[in-house]
């Protein structure tokens, strides 16, 4: 298991990997937009603002379909960084694992079968009025997610919300959780003072103080959220009480723990968090410190590196851009428990540049 990274909670952590190892999965990526992902500085997920509607439609297009129908090229940073989702998709490829995708609430609809929850678009949390419909929505992917539990033997969810580490401050403040400077981002200079700004504005216009909504996370959401977190939430608790549930993303994931934990803690000893070794790297983030706070549930992370390989964009994650996203973490991690260990974070990295000079390759076509 030297791939992976036990980074926090290790005995439970190895005790949930072991269970794993040769099981099968199912990788489910969650997907929404907010408004918040548009002011300009806050997130990276795009060459430009606007993009950001159309950047987790693009990726589950490249996740299942292995190129983008609603953007010519590909999901990229402001840098050119290409997305996670090509970690994603090399990963599943090679352990043949599949995969399924859920809408929490989008603009641009994705050119592929997925399941619509009825969620909408989530507003600038600025608003303090950020998510419609979040119970509902909770409801009905606690459905989903009881059901898809009935067919695997463990389920990998993972995310696509441009602008959500900023809504995940938002929700941990709100909840009493001290997240402030510790959230991570997909940029090397992570914009901590814009975040705080953006998120004490809503919670002001909402007239939420800190730690309010301790025990009303769907509240929080609604105030302060955006519109994957109910989809996330509601699918985990569907799910965990029947199978484990690796939830995979980087500090969000401690926003969805808090909101499970506070509604359904039971179901929080059958799950972990799985992550890459990016994100715990990040001196300007502190995943493990915001679970500390939340819930006794192990922190996993891969263990790839980048730093070797022949292409700048890959390089790039190692100096900090990128880190996470489209649970590229867990779905390595699930890649290497299927395989019982076969496969190794450096096939994994054989398999990602295959991936991406392909891609590259059908990009300047």
């Amino acid at each position: 298991m030297n791939n992976i990274i036990l980074a926090y909670n290790v005995n439970k952590g190895k005790t949930f990997l072991e269970h794993l190892k040769g099981k099968k999965p199912l990788f489910a990526c969650v997907i929404g937009v907010t408004e918040t992902a548009k002011i300009p500085g806050i997130s990276a997920a795009g060459k430009n603002p606007e993009l950001t509607y159309y950047t987790p439609s693009a990726d589950v297009e490249l996740l299942l379909f292995g190129k983008c129908k609603c953007i010519s090229g590909v999901p990229v940073t402001p840098e050119g960084i290409p997305t996670p989702a090509l970690i994603t998709r090399a990963a599943l490829k090679l352990a043949d694992i599949p995969a399924i995708v859920i809408s929490g609430g989008l603009k641009i609809k994705p050119q592929i079968p997925f399941i619509e929850l009825g969620g909408s678009p989530g507003r600038d949390i600025r608003t303090g009025n950020a998510v419609d419909n979040v119970e509902e929505v909770v409801e009905r992917a606690k459905v989903v997610g009881e059901n898809l539990a009935k067919t695997v033997d463990y389920l990998v969810v993972g995310e696509s919300i441009p602008g959500g580490t900023t809504t995940a401050l938002g929700v941990l403040l709100a909840m009493g959780i001290d997240a402030e400077g510790k959230v991570s981002s997909s940029m090397p200079n992570n914009p901590h003072e814009l975040k705080i700004e953006t998120v004490k504005a809503g919670l002001r216009a909402a007239g939420i103080e800190f730690g309010t909504l301790a025990k009303d996370p769907l509240r929080a959401i609604a105030c302060v959220g955006d519109p994957m977190m109910p989809a996330f939430t509601g699918l985990v608790i569907g799910a965990a009480d029947k199978v484990p549930v690796l939830m995979a993303g980087g500090t969000q994931m401690s926003a969805i723990l808090a909101i499970i934990k506070a509604l359904n803690p039971e179901i929080l000893d059958n799950t972990a968090i799985g992550t890459t070794k990016w994100i715990l790297s990040d001196g300007k983030a502190d995943l493990a410190g915001i679970v500390a706070q939340v819930a006794d549930v192990p922190v996993l992370a891969i263990n790839l590196d980048f730093s070797h390989s022949k292409f700048e964009g890959l390089k790039a994650y190692e100096a900090g851009a990128v880190k996470e996203g489209v649970g590229a973490g867990g779905a390595c991690i699930a890649a290497i428990l299927k395989s019982a260990c076969s496969i190794s974070t450096n096939a994994l990295l054989l398999e990602i540049e295959k991936a991406y000079s392909q891609l590259m390759h059908s990009d300047k076509r």
